[in-house]
């Protein structure tokens, strides 16, 4: 999936406040080398749009840095910096292909919709106003910047309502095969009690690894998940032990589901890079949990359906957008 369209329609614990960037570029080597032979140019052009090198470079350090700071064989290192970069190519390709069908259609955002949007942003992460902008900093990000990054993702997601939404439909009958053909994972629910530790990407990415690598070692020695959460922990809820609330299993994202039905109250899971940043999380407690008939998941299973068709029709129509396209790559 396209890396804008998942920051839309992504739900999870952490929802996306800062934008991903999935990208590399080049081959391994000196920072100091590589910025001192940077000559701006462009890299790719899009009908009448054009992607420079510039571009590519603003998105490109912290995950170079990410990349990098795994300490992979030289090849490995430069195969995953290679394979990022096309990556990223083909994202901004798309973006651009996306942004020329809002501007053709006159699709605008408000002011107001995007300080509505931070609002959300900041609710559902429980952050504040000095949360968010010390977050942003840690990202060499201005609130400006940021708010512009908001307006894109409206415009975009305004784009795929349009263009995509409004055409799918998913039946009774769609949930309902769906439902017995997933006894597993939607016949019983329960309610898991979470706890993390959380450091932000951003800063010397080294440092920031090995500390939450010794905050891992010190829990595997049998330290309290709470203390060593107040000890360790970035996050606005470091104080609390990492205390994040209860949640349904459908409630979480899908990379954290099958990560937590592995454990039992009492666990905690290494060290996973999310979208925000390395964390670590601790179940401590699951209620029983109760068999479901179908009617009690449709809602969910609708959901999940719906963002299905919709990721299969975005695919379909951006790679329509490719095929009649103007689309050039200067490497």
């Amino acid at each position: 999936m396209k890396r804008w369209f998942s920051c839309l329609r992504r739900q999870a614990v952490f929802p996306v406040f800062l934008i991903c960037c999935l990208l590399g570029f080049g081959m391994p080597g000196s920072g100091e080398a590589r910025a001192a032979e940077v000559v701006d140019r462009i890299v790719a052009i899009v009908n009448d749009d054009i992607i420079r090198l510039s571009d590519l470079n603003s998105q490109f350090e912290p995950i170079e840095q990410r990349i990098r700071s795994r300490g992979l064989p030289f090849a490995q290192e430069a195969e995953a910096l290679y394979e990022a970069r096309r990556e990223l190519i083909q994202d901004l390709i798309d973006e651009k292909l996306a942004d020329q069908v809002i501007r053709e259609a006159g699709i605008r955002a408000g002011q107001g919709e995007i300080d509505a949007a931070i609002e959300r942003i900041k609710a559902s992460n429980r952050l504040t106003e000095d949360d968010l902008r010390r977050a942003l900093q840690a990202r060499g990000m201005s609130m400006e910047d940021y708010r512009e990054d908001i307006r894109q993702q409206i415009l975009r997601n305004k784009l795929i309502d349009r263009k995509i939404k409004s055409r799918i439909v998913i039946t009774e009958g769609d949930i309902r095969e769906h439902f017995e053909a997933n006894p597993e994972k939607y016949g019983l629910t329960g309610k898991y009690r979470l706890q993390n530790i959380f450091m932000p990407y951003g800063g010397d990415e080294n440092e920031t690894l090995r500390k939450m690598e010794t905050a891992l070692d010190e829990l595997k020695a049998g330290a309290s998940f709470s203390e060593t959460a107040k000890s360790y922990s970035m996050g606005p809820n470091a104080s609390d032990g990492g205390e994040l609330g209860t949640f349904a299993l459908e409630d979480l994202s899908d990379h954290l589901r099958p990560v937590l039905l592995d454990l039992e109250p009492g666990d905690f899971t290494d060290i996973i890079e999310t979208q925000l940043g390395y964390q670590i999380f601790y179940l401590a407690d699951v209620e029983e949990p109760e068999e479901r008939e179908v009617e009690d998941a449709m809602r969910e299973i609708e959901q999940q359906l719906y963002e299905q068709k919709v990721e299969e029709k975005f695919d379909e129509w951006l790679e329509s957008l490719r095929e009649s396209a103007h689309i050039r790559v200067k490497l």
